[in-house]
């Protein structure tokens, strides 16, 4: 396939606390519609933005966006890849601050830089990434957003992986060490677990990703940070996620826009109850259910970016859902799960 080339910029914006926030601009001038929204994407635990520009095979999520006519914004947290201090003494980093700082200095960043009409934008959240869209509008709530889709994200912890609950057993414990090192240590095991592909299941199902050129995925690889870990373990403690005294579950049922929930059948790390436990809490009925996987060629959390069938099964009904011109209750999807 021959693909368009690729406009890609960069902004920082800074917050109020002392971070420089990193964003990235990418657009196909051949395709850019100039109806179309602003969309940012915004990234998970442990990572940087880079594996929305990567796909070890195939054609990554932004450049599938950036073909199907979006202006396509991607962003770091603080002390994820460009985000960096500015100041000597920045804010910590925190859930509370990802929601209520970053993210909404993200948002005012993109409609100062977007060359469209439209300011109203289109969240994405991936992982991590998706609960911080949803603590995001239980602190702001919905002005100028037009959309949300959200990608293999928690809300409620009604199921917890094994590992998962011991890793995050004891708030103290986990808000006690520090990471660091944490890219070359992957880059280092990956060959050993690649030969092994139990041990990674609990991720990705290595059956449907191309390995040879997964090296290349660690550089989305960042150290957890400790009070992100702690904010974490008590959040699988409590079930619910509280924001700055606000519960987010339950201040999600003020918000009525349009949301797309993507999951995977066999994702370790967010389990699908977990992943759509946020159906029952959204205010509104225009929500989807996109369930990615079959039992032969089940899909983890990393499949929904880097799989083979990635663009086909998760990309393409993302952009046909983005799309479409209006969602009526006829194909609204609604689960109880």
């Amino acid at each position: 396939m021959v693909h368009a080339e690729l406009a890609v910029s960069e902004r920082i914006v800074s917050t109020h606390d002392g971070w420089a926030i990193h964003l990235r601009r990418t657009v196909s001038p051949a395709h850019l519609d100039p109806r179309a929204r602003p969309l940012l994407i915004v990234p998970g635990y442990g990572m940087n933005s880079f594996i929305f520009s990567y796909h070890p095979r195939n054609t990554s999520l932004e450049r599938w966006l950036a073909e199907a006519g979006f202006e396509v914004w991607a962003m770091n947290l603080r002390a994820q890849g460009a985000s960096v201090p500015c100041n000597a003494a920045p804010g910590p980093v925190t859930l509370a601050n990802y929601a209520g700082i970053d993210l909404p200095r993200a948002i005012a960043g993109v409609r100062e830089g977007t060359t469209l009409r439209a300011k109203e934008l289109t969240l994405v959240g991936c992982s991590l990434g998706g609960t911080i869209v949803y603590g995001y509008l239980a602190l702001h709530g919905s002005a100028g957003i037009a959309d949300v889709v959200t990608m293999g994200a928690p809300l409620v912890w009604t199921e917890v992986h094994p590992l998962l609950r011991v890793a995050f057993a004891s708030p103290r414990l986990a808000g006690a060490v520090a990471f660091t090192g944490t890219r070359a240590m992957v880059a280092r095991a990956f060959p050993f677990l690649s030969r092994m592909p139990s041990l990674l299941s609990l991720y990705m199902n290595t059956r449907t990703i191309d390995l040879e050129r997964i090296d290349e995925l660690t550089r989305t690889v960042e150290d957890p940070h400790p009070a992100v870990n702690r904010d974490i373990a008590h959040w699988l403690k409590q079930k619910d996620l509280t924001v700055r005294g606000v519960n987010v579950t339950r201040a999600l049922a003020a918000i009525d826009l349009p949301l797309l929930v993507v999951v995977s059948n066999k994702d370790g790390i967010v389990p699908e109850s977990t992943a759509t436990s946020v159906v029952r809490a959204w205010g509104g009925a225009d929500v989807e259910v996109l369930r990615v996987g079959t039992e032969d060629n089940w899909y983890a959390h990393a499949n929904l970016f880097i799989a083979n069938d990635a663009p086909a099964l998760v990309f393409e009904p993302m952009i046909r859902w983005l799309s479409r011109a209006s969602v009526t209750e006829s194909n609204v999807t609604r689960t109880g799960a």
